[in-house]
C-alpha cells in the first residue's frame, strides 16, 4: 500500500504552538529517539553535548532571513520578495494578485515598481524604479501559524547565531537553540540553503508521492565536502542541512559520502519512507506541523511509528511546537 498524507496526521491543541521564543535560546527541552534502540528519552537541550561523538561533525545551515515581506503605502498590497535578481528586481508573491496584472503599478516608500512578467505559478516579476530598502521598510515573513506580524524582538529571535548569507524568508529553526558558548562545544561546519516559502506549503496530494516538492538554493564548500567525508558521524542541524547533503550525497557503496568539490545548485528532494540515508547519520530538528513533507522527512530518517509515537509524546508532555518551539535529536 502506498503511503498517504493522512498517515502523518496528529492532534495537536492550539495552545501548545510557540507563538514568541524562549528568553534563552538554549532552554528549550529536547526530546530524544534513538533509532537502534527505539528508546525515547526527555532532555533539555543544554544536555546536547551527551550525545557527542569524538569523530562528529555538526553541519549547520548559515542562511540568513531577510525582511522580505513589503506593504504598499496605500495598504492595499503586500508583496513578499522570494528571490532579489538585481537592486531593481524582485520575483514576488503578491496579494492580492488578481489586481496585479502585466502592466500595474505599486508604491513602496514612495518608489514606483511595475509588474513587467507574470511566471506559470503566479509569482511576479516587479521593477522598482529605484532600490527600495528591505532592512527599513520590509517585515519578517513569520509562518502563519504564528498568528500574528512580527515585532522587534524577532529581528534578532527569529535568526540564528551564526546566520551569514542574506536570502531566506524563513530560518531553518533548529539552529535557533544554539548560543556561541554551544557552538564551541562542537565540532562544526557550515552550508548554505535559503529556505522559502514553500517549506510551509501543505501537501495537497492524497498519496505521498504524488507530492511535487518545492525546490530551494544552495551552496556547499570544497573544504566543507571533505570535511563530511572525514567525519565519523555527520549531524545534521535541521532538515534544510538534510536535503542538501542527500540531495549531492553518493550511495555509500562508492566510499566517500560527498565528491570533494564545491557543490553549488537547486534541489526539489523529497525525502518520505522508506529511505537509505547516505550522509547523514544524526538529526536535530524541531516539531513539524502534521501531514507535512518536514516530518515525512524526519520519518524516513527514524521510521513513521517511531517518530509519531515520539510526536505523541511530546503532545502528552506538552512541549512546545514549531519554529520557536522545542527540538527533538534523533540518533
Amino acid at each position: 500500500m502506498p503511503l498517504r498524507t493522512k498517515d502523518f496526521h496528529y492532534d495537536l491543541p492550539d495552545e501548545l504552538i510557540a507563538d514568541r521564543p524562549l528568553t534563552d535560546r538554549s532552554a528549550s527541552r529536547m526530546l530524544v529517539v534513538d533509532r537502534l534502540k527505539g528508546t525515547i528519552e526527555h532532555r533539555m537541550f543544554r544536555d546536547l553535548p551527551e550525545y557527542l561523538r569524538p569523530d562528529d561533525l555538526w553541519m549547520f545551515n548559515d542562511t540568513k532571513v531577510i525582511p522580505a515581506r513589503v506593504f504598499s503605502d496605500d495598504g492595499k498590497v503586500e508583496l513578499l520578495c522570494l528571490d532579489r535578481l538585481s537592486p531593481v528586481e524582485w520575483r514576488c508573491l503578491v496579494r492580492p494578485g488578481k489586481k496585479m496584472k502585466v502592466g500595474r503599478t505599486v508604491e513602496v516608500a514612495g518608489i514606483t515598481g511595475e509588474v513587467v512578467e507574470i511566471f506559470d505559478n503566479g509569482d511576479r516579476l516587479v521593477r522598482w524604479q529605484s532600490h527600495v530598502d528591505l532592512d527599513e521598510h520590509g517585515h519578517l515573513a513569520l509562518p502563519h501559524y504564528m498568528g500574528r506580524d512580527d515585532e522587534p524582538e524577532d529581528r534578532e529571535r527569529y535568526q540564528t547565531v551564526y546566520a551569514k548569507e542574506e536570502g531566506a524568508i524563513a530560518a531553518p529553526t533548529a539552529g535557533l537553540h544554539f548560543t556561541p558558548e554551544m557552538m564551541s562545544s562542537l565540532p562544526h561546519d557550515f552550508l548554505t540553503l535559503h529556505v522559502g516559502v514553500g517549506t510551509f506549503r501543505p501537501v495537497s496530494a492524497e498519496v505521498v508521492e504524488d507530492h511535487v516538492m518545492h525546490s530551494e538554493n544552495y551552496a556547499v564548500s570544497e573544504a566543507t565536502a571533505r570535511k563530511v567525508n572525514q567525519a565519523g558521524r555527520v549531524v545534521a542541524v535541521g532538515t534544510t542541512v538534510t536535503r542538501v547533503l542527500e540531495s549531492i550525497g553518493n550511495d555509500s557503496s562508492q566510499g566517500a559520502r560527498l565528491n570533494e568539490q564545491q557543490h553549488a545548485g537547486s534541489t526539489d528532494i523529497f525525502i518520505y519512507p522508506p529511505r537509505d540515508f547516505n550522509v547523514v547519520g544524526g538529526l536535530l530538528t524541531n516539531f513539524h506541523l502534521p501531514e507535512s513533507t518536514l516530518i515525512m522527512l524526519v520519518s524516513a530518517f527514524a521510521g513513521k511509528e517511531l517518530v509519531m509515537e515520539a510526536y505523541r509524546q511530546a503532545v502528552e508532555e506538552r512541549y512546545r511546537f514549531y519554529s520557536y518551539g522545542d527540538c527533538m535529536l534523533l540518533i
